[in-house]
């Protein structure tokens, strides 16, 4: 994950080609054996999430109750079906993100916001830590209006706190959810795969404030 990303997106027209062919997908998730592609059970929601480096990234969400199966992947950009070193060489537009499937009787989606922000450092544009480039940048991708209103009342409430402690301006995009696309199979999973591997998450040292939870419901 480290080295020299370019740190301003390309155009859909400078874009890598990209290809047809969909990357292959291991059939479950390596820590909980839930399958990593959909269909999923009936009652599940999913949530799209880009906070830096996908590895530590998606432990986050797969250690949190109530997550059915996480997936990382390409999502945000212009290429299609990208591979690992397509997204790296920074031409084609995509963020690194995590897909978390989740039971909202279990967990809520202002819950998942909270360890999206406390996850890393939301006010450094296109970059997280030493990890500079593009895909590293601070997105939420949303699947309902509902989600576009708690994704925007939680940045609202942290921007207090983080401007109160001396912290910058957040940069997190919040789009209306893109294509996902599955990252590479020795990719998924990979802090399970590879406990000691790199994770490169921190965040702000700031909490999330308890009222972004309550407030944005």
């Amino acid at each position: 994950m480290w080295g020299s990303h370019k740190s301003t997106m390309p155009t859909k027209e400078s874009a890598l080609a990209g290809r047809s062919e969909r990357m292959p997908v291991a059939g479950t998730h390596h820590v909980n054996a839930q399958p990593l592609t959909p269909p999923f059970p009936a009652g599940l929601e999913t949530a799209m999430f880009g906070l830096g480096c996908f590895w530590g990234a998606e432990k986050a969400f797969w250690l949190t109750p109530g997550v059915h199966t996480t997936a990382v992947g390409y999502a945000a950009g212009f290429t299609p079906n990208p591979t690992y070193e397509e997204v790296c060489s920074g031409r084609t537009g995509h963020n690194e993100v995590v897909l978390v499937v989740f039971d909202p009787k279990v967990v809520s989606y202002a819950a998942l916001l909270r360890v999206f922000w406390e996850g890393h450092d939301p006010t450094q544009g296109m970059r997280q830590g030493n990890d500079v480039g593009t895909q590293y940048r601070s997105g939420i991708y949303v699947y309902s209006a509902e989600q576009r209103r708690l994704a925007e009342a939680s940045r609202d409430a942290y921007q207090t706190v983080l401007s109160a402690a001396g912290h910058g301006r957040i940069t997190t995009e919040i789009l209306e959810a893109p294509e996902f696309y599955y990252a590479e199979g020795y990719h998924q999973q990979y802090l399970s795969k590879n406990p000691w591997g790199y994770c490169g998450h921190g965040g702000t040292g700031v909490a999330c404030p308890t009222g972004v939870a309550t407030a944005a419901r």
